[in-house]
């Protein structure tokens, strides 16, 4: 896993300033280099720079990056940050159209396959991956990104010149671009986050690659083409075919995504996501005399004030506990105290570059950061719920009657805050309802399907598109942030395309949530694990915290050149601290409700001062 960046200019000769080119692309690795601990290297050529920073993985030795190839008389280089799971069949097929590999890495199978078959090469890849190839011979760059968007990729236009970067951050160190929001951006922040816009990045005319996409920039300007979408068609299999189907997949991607030449880890939190990938993999290291390390989270004072609530009706150690007995891992259980997770929320924000899920980020971060003295790599149950349709929106009849995002039902909450002149300038409402609309308009219909599967087919997009993607974003930042690599293997295309045409009965066999997920785990998990009843992520119920970061909200709103008082309301913030907190009514998710509000305008106002952003409404 690594950081990548760097520009391009096809009209501009950059040798002739290799010194003033070399040292932008030193100052953005170095913003990044958290994302690659191991290694670094920058290349130079007369119209593109690359970048890359590296956490060794595959190949410890030999994969040096940015690497350089020739084959048949066409050079091209590449920086690259991921991993290829299908690696070793694709380079069979590689080698038999005669190309030597100098390396056991991934990097140069990407390298290889585009020298031979182009762009049409994108689709064989199954992995988790950003990177940017400059090809040498038609002086043109392609930038592309992973199907799901697992691995980030941002880039701005400036002039003649595309500048590109894992994070945002590596795009502020090109000489002459500051950070900046317009009203787009603020209308990002406030009607859609944690989550925003795919192909956004937030910040004024900057742009994310968006999944499945690649993009082409060179004399004729620049153009961005998709080479993976879903696609809708009639389900076939039986439902016993269903079902093996889908066991099959699951195995495949998990045991994939173990490739690694150093020791991987598993999170576990005792639900039967965490609990599949904990199981397979601990199985897998068994035949060859191996102990997997697994992890679970909680929280200081959970035992004390845990409020159960339909959300979260359960705590997690029993059923972890079990795990570790039936498959007697290394187990390390880790708790976040209220003062750590309060002051990760301003790491957070760093990793991220933007305001992001409040604690239930902080607390990942902090976690990511004690996993990483015991393992570099570990596998994750993130992504089930939105592929099986697990969350409770799924299920309701009110995410079927109202016509916006499942998770985030009511604009009241994120609009109660904000003073009079942002609300006026600021379209909230109708910048969710378009975006809304948008997403509902591009959902893959299928022909002849009747009005309630239509639905539901919208439901999972909007899952995919949106929610899924801001938990991909939150894996991605708190553990590269960290020097950890997460990968979900749940996150497979293979899942993704199959489970898409998978008709709602058969997700929900036995009458149950997942329960095609459950019936495709029989046997690899004691019964009381499999069907248990979905817990999301933990959050601390101790109002110690709440306390904390309310004392902290309220010396903020005392020192009137704090950046955020141009955008809320000083005396309606009071109010809605000085309010008794329902931790069973979030304003985002399942897990954000008032405390992750306050800390939602922590990280709002330390990024606004740490970024020195200039706003232009």
């Amino acid at each position: 896993m690594c950081g990548i960046a760097g520009f391009c200019n096809p009209y501009q000769n950059l040798e002739t300033e290799s010194f003033k080119w070399s040292s932008t692309l030193e100052r953005m690795n170095h913003i990044q280099k958290h994302r690659g601990p191991n290694d670094d290297g920058i290349l130079l050529k007369k119209h593109c720079g690359l970048a890359q920073v590296r956490l060794s993985i595959i190949d410890l030795k030999t994969g040096h990056q940015p690497m350089t190839r020739t084959w048949q008389g066409k050079t091209c280089s590449i920086a690259y940050n991921g991993e290829i799971y299908n690696m070793h069949s694709l380079k069979k097929d590689l080698e038999l159209q005669g190309f030597s590999f100098q390396t056991t890495s991934d990097t140069e199978v990407i390298l290889a396959g585009y020298l031979i078959y182009g762009t049409s090469f994108f689709p064989k890849l199954n992995g988790i991956f950003a990177f940017a190839i400059w090809d040498c011979l038609n002086e043109t760059l392609i930038l592309c990104r992973d199907a799901l968007g697992v691995k980030p990729l941002f880039f701005t236009l400036r002039e003649n010149f595309l500048i590109f970067s894992s994070e945002i951050k590596g795009i502020f160190e090109f000489p002459g671009i500051f950070p900046e929001l317009d009203s787009q951006s603020l209308c990002e922040i406030f009607a859609l986050g944690p989550a925003k816009t795919s192909g956004s990045g937030v910040f004024r005319n900057i742009l994310e690659l968006k999944p499945g996409h690649y993009i082409r920039w060179g004399y004729d300007g620049w153009r961005q083409e998709a080479w993976w979408k879903l696609e809708s068609h009639p389900h076939t299999d039986s439902t016993d075919q269903t079902v093996e189907k889908t066991r099959e997949l699951l195995l495949s991607a998990i045991k994939g995504q173990m490739l690694s030449d150093i020791p991987i880890s598993t999170f576990l939190s005792g639900g039967v996501d965490s609990s599949l990938v904990t199981a397979i993999c601990s199985k897998e290291l068994e035949k060859k005399g191996k102990q997997l390390n697994t992890f679970s989270f909680d929280f200081e004072g959970n035992n004390q004030y845990f409020q159960s609530n339909d959300f979260q009706p359960t705590q997690d150690r029993h059923w972890v506990d079990i795990m570790v007995n039936q498959f007697h891992t290394n187990h390390h259980y880790l708790e976040c105290n209220n003062q750590s997770m309060a002051d990760f929320l301003y790491q957070a924000v760093d990793a991220r570059d933007l305001p992001c899920m409040a604690d239930v980020e902080s607390s990942m971060l902090y976690f990511c950061s004690l996993v990483k003295d015991y393992n570099q790599v570990t596998l994750t149950g993130e992504c089930a719920d939105e592929i099986f349709g697990g969350y409770p929106w799924f299920h309701k009849k009110e995410a079927f009657e109202q016509d916006t995002f499942p998770w985030s039902p009511s604009m009241e909450p994120r609009k109660a805050l904000l003073n009079d002149e942002i609300l006026y300038l600021l379209p909230l409402d109708e910048y969710a309802k378009d975006a809304y609309l948008n997403t509902i308009h591009e959902t893959p219909k299928l022909e002849g399907e009747s009005k309630t599967e239509a639905r539901r087919r919208e439901i999972n997009y909007l899952n995919l598109r949106w929610f899924m993607q801001t938990l991909l974003d939150r894996m991605d930042r708190t553990s590269m942030h960290c020097g950890l690599e997460a990968r979900v293997p749940f996150a497979d295309p293979r899942i993704v395309q199959y489970l898409w045409n998978v008709p709602w009965e058969l997700k929900c066999l036995d009458n149950q949530a997942k329960g095609l997920l459950r019936r495709a785990g029989k046997g690899i998990l004691p019964d009381e694990v499999l069907y248990r009843r979905k817990n999301p992520y933990p959050k601390t119920y101790n109002p110690g915290y709440e306390t904390l970061i309310s004392q902290r909200l309220y010396e903020i709103l005392d020192d009137t050149s704090s950046p955020i008082h141009q955008l809320i309301d000083a005396k309606k913030v009071r109010q809605f601290l000085k309010t008794e907190s329902d931790y069973g009514k979030p304003w985002y998710g399942q897990l954000m409700a008032g405390p992750q509000m306050t800390a939602y305008l922590l990280q709002i106002n330390y990024w606004l001062k740490t970024y020195r952003i200039r706003i232009k409404l």
